[in-house]
């Protein structure tokens, strides 16, 4: 759609490209030792992205994680937190056998109070003081194709439509120090809602949704450099900025949500809090584990929200 406007990207474990026109990081030069990595090469360029995501060998799960702060943003007042939020994703990678690979991905996101940390099942609105029933993000699947070519943007169950130029994948990795480095992709997408005003009267912020993700990889250079390790461990931040949350039955009013987090990708969930795991356990066991065939459609939160819950009676 020509109303679609799209830049740079990657989603929670998806990439979509890095900004148009940014070119490939310059291998070292000064004070650095000769580097094996190619960074003008598409194909290593596929197996580096391929190796932070999941993992090349085929069929083991790597798994995402991430925690931060929600908060509301409003004109004329200071940006305030509302929640915590953590949540993960387990991925698996299948080899398609044509020189490009599948990333099968779940992944959950619970909230959590400010003050104990403590996984909220409801919340106290502060901006209409009204108990709301808290909606997890629960997505499944979130697939992609990771070749040496940028994937196209996610299509959201064909909400969002757009001709893409096949571009070469050539990140814009950036060497730190000799020991590290950091990769930056970002993804703004603006495409029609799965929540319509007309239906979703509480639920809606408009008809047309407004995205913006921002993630920032720091990685080992030794790991990236060893084509050996078939996955590679990192860390980084994670930022969103999105309509007021649908659950928080704010509807069109001013303003919107933005998330700022800690992110990192590991080989085990040990780095989740005793209580979450607990939690999904619990309350969303298949997400301990990656998927293990392609399926359709992939879904965001809003598209699988529209998909599992029923509009709130509006108010009287």
């Amino acid at each position: 759609m020509d109303n679609v406007i799209k830049s740079g990207g990657s989603r929670r474990d998806l990439l979509v490209g890095a900004a148009a026109g940014v070119a490939a990081a310059a291998l070292p030069t000064a004070g650095f030792a000769a580097s094996p990595m190619r960074m003008k090469d598409p194909e290593w360029n596929r197996d580096a992205f391929a190796r932070l995501q999941g993992n090349l060998d085929f069929g083991k799960v790597k798994y995402g994680w991430y925690a931060g702060d929600v908060c509301g943003v409003r004109d004329g007042e200071i940006v305030r937190p509302l929640m915590r939020f953590e949540g993960f994703s387990c991925a698996r990678l299948v080899d398609n056998g044509d020189g490009s690979y599948q990333k099968l991905l779940r992944e959950v996101v619970f909230y959590k109070d400010l003050a104990t940390g403590e996984i909220l099942e409801t919340f106290l609105n502060p901006y209409t003081n009204e108990e709301v029933r808290v909606v997890p993000v629960t997505n499944d699947p979130f697939n992609l194709v990771i070749e040496k070519y940028y994937p196209k943007g996610p299509s959201y169950g064909g909400l969002r439509q757009q001709e893409e130029e096949r571009r070469p994948m050539l990140l814009p990795w950036r060497t730190t120090t000799p020991d590290t480095v950091v990769l930056e992709t970002d993804i703004h997408l603006f495409y029609p809602s799965a929540l319509q005003p007309d239906k979703w009267p509480r639920e809606s912020a408009g008809k047309f949704v407004r995205v913006s993700e921002m993630f920032r990889y720091v990685i080992r250079r030794e790991d990236l450099e060893n084509p050996a390790m078939t996955s590679i461990q990192y860390s980084g931040s994670w930022s969103r900025i999105t309509p007021w949350l649908p659950w928080m039955l704010m509807g069109q009013a001013p303003g919107h949500v933005f998330y700022i987090g800690s992110m990192g990708a590991y080989d085990n969930l040990d780095m989740l809090s005793a209580n979450v795991r607990a939690y999904a356990e619990k309350n969303h066991p298949k997400f301990l584990d990656a998927p293990t065939r392609w399926e359709e459609p992939s879904l965001s939160s809003l598209e699988d929200f529209a998909r599992t819950q029923k509009p709130a009676p509006v108010k009287k």
